[in-house]
């Protein structure tokens, strides 16, 4: 059965898309740590990051080093925090999240509630710096 996030890149489920190219694609996460926060995957489903072939390996994180300052300009931040962790979807990904501090990429904080209209801003704003 196809992960949620494969749904998403066959346009099954909608997304605010931040970006993508032909191996990648960056959404919104809409169940956010902070204002920004953006998941980074591979659109081929592959459950575990250090299971992706060596290629798209290098090539997911060349493709969140060049999203991450664009969301650093929208979303003012000390630093992109990256997490991976790998257990709540079975498709390899990244997420790259807007830090004021430590305590920002704490998975355990309540996650933000935002509506529709500011999440799609929010990718607007990001995709405008890249």
């Amino acid at each position: 059965m196809p992960s949620i996030f494969t749904k998403i890149v066959n346009g099954e489920i909608p997304c605010y898309k931040v970006a993508e190219d032909e191996n990648f694609l960056a959404f919104l996460d809409i169940n956010p740590l902070t204002k920004g926060h953006t998941l980074i995957i591979p659109k081929k489903e592959i459950d575990y990051i250090f299971d992706l072939p060596d290629d798209l390996y290098s090539g997911i994180m060349n493709f969140a080093k060049q999203i991450a300052p664009a969301i650093q300009k929208a979303c003012p931040c000390l630093r992109i925090g990256v997490a991976i962790i790998g257990l709540e979807v079975p498709h390899a990904h990244i997420h790259l999240i807007p830090l004021q501090s430590m305590h920002d990429i704490n998975f355990s904080n309540p996650k933000l509630k935002l509506r529709s209209a500011e999440l799609s801003d929010i990718a607007d704003n990001i995709n405008k710096y890249l």
